[in-house]
């Protein structure tokens, strides 16, 4: 790879990042702007195509997470030519980008699914998997880590179990996408070693570059694919991004997303050690508490393999959106469950996927930790929690 593509570039006139916040030309266009945007748009493909263990033609810009995961679903779909109706399969616990275009397709009988359930810890077994590929299947879509209770997938394991059913059926026409959304700030993303095909990342989950010039990361995702791989495009327009995402590029939020990915990646060893160490200190404290033992609270998902920011409980009897609100007074910003899911009143899909005894009025709280979570801020939120439990007691039976 060409060495200008190691590092974001700077000079002494504009800075990188001051270019992301103050200019914004059509990278596609052939006047010396253009021509100029067109290289830090490539700048910033090859940065990302280097932390993936990728090629720079393998790196596909889009909107965000949720049309990444729709352009490699339904581009597989409807880029793999088989006689029979295409087969796809995917878990229960998937972010709904991915569990709901999966409906989606099976409803308008364009695929037929499998929705393979987790283990009670949140995570699925590889020979499960192994044991849905059926003749006509095409796609194998996993998410890397779970948005909500944080658990880890055994994607190498599910890779190798890919694999060899691919060597002995000899087939080449399997494909292996993961939804790398969450992992993105501490986990492994070569696709090298996780053996994927296609892998979905997005702006608005890795946390700042460390500078106030990157602002927050939002409206930009990215689809690795594998240069093998027969995606399709799935949209109507212009030929940007290889063919197959149509619409002018967001030069600026790509070129924050690449310096936010690149010092994610810097720091990530270092940062998920110490938040290990917070996360297992507040679920300590829980354990060792008179709350865990007043209220039967739960902790969801498997306790080791889980992301290192990751804190996801279930309290009988008090509703989750109560909890949240409640929380919310004190400063403290807690979720109930994935945000495309939030306020419908229900008991998240994902917590019911491990828990088949949990009800609607069964609360379930995720915390997640930052670059800025302290000990003094657990110590908080722990003293804050047990307030409202007492105060919300007469919802408890």
């Amino acid at each position: 790879m060409p060495k200008s593509t190691n590092r974001l570039k700077t000079n002494k006139h504009t800075s990188y990042l001051d270019y992301a916040s103050s200019v914004s030309p059509n990278p596609s266009s052939i006047h010396s702007a253009g021509v100029e945007a067109r290289e830090k748009l490539e700048n910033a493909r090859g940065v990302v195509a280097r932390i993936l263990s990728a090629r720079p033609q393998e790196i596909i810009f889009t909107s965000g997470g949720t049309e990444s995961n729709n352009i490699a679903i339904q581009g597989i779909v409807m880029g793999v030519g088989i006689s029979k109706l295409p087969h796809i399969i995917t878990t229960n616990i998937e972010h709904p980008s991915v569990l709901e275009t999966f409906k989606l397709l099976a409803e308008r009988n364009l695929a037929r699914i499998s929705i393979v359930p987790v283990e009670a810890n949140g995570i699925v077994d590889p020979k499960k998997i192994r044991k849905e590929i059926k003749k006509n299947t095409v796609l194998v879509s996993v998410m890397y880590a779970n948005n909500e209770i944080g658990t880890i997938q055994p994607i190498r394991e599910i890779g190798k179990a890919i694999r060899h059913y691919k060597k002995h059926s000899k087939r080449n026409d399997i494909f292996f996408h993961t939804d790398a959304v969450q992992g993105a700030n501490y986990l492994d993303l070569s696709v090298e070693r996780l053996g994927v095909d296609l892998l979905t990342l997005s702006g608005s989950k890795i946390e700042g570059a460390g500078s106030p010039k990157t602002g927050v990361v939002g409206r930009v995702g990215v689809l690795y694919k594998k240069k093998s791989v027969p995606l399709v495009n799935i949209f109507g327009g212009g030929n940007q991004e290889w063919g197959l995402r149509p619409g002018t590029e967001n030069l600026p939020e790509i070129i924050k997303f690449a310096a936010a990915l690149q010092y994610a990646q810097k720091i990530k060893e270092k940062e998920a050690k110490r938040l290990t160490q917070l996360r297992d200190y507040f679920m300590n404290q829980l354990f060792h508490s008179n709350i865990l033992t007043n209220f039967r609270m739960t902790i969801n998902g498997d306790s080791k393999n889980r992301l290192p920011n990751n804190i996801n409980i279930t309290i009988p009897h008090i509703p989750s959106d109560l909890l949240v609100i409640e929380l919310s007074v004190h400063g403290i910003m807690a979720s109930s469950k994935s945000a495309c899911k939030s306020g419908d009143g229900k008991a998240s899909y994902v917590i019911r996927a491990i828990n088949k005894n949990i009800k609607d009025t069964d609360g379930s709280l995720r915390f997640s930790l930052g670059r800025q979570t302290t000990k003094k801020d657990i110590d908080y939120t722990l003293k804050v929690l047990s307030k409202i439990l007492l105060k919300l007691k007469k919802w408890y039976t």
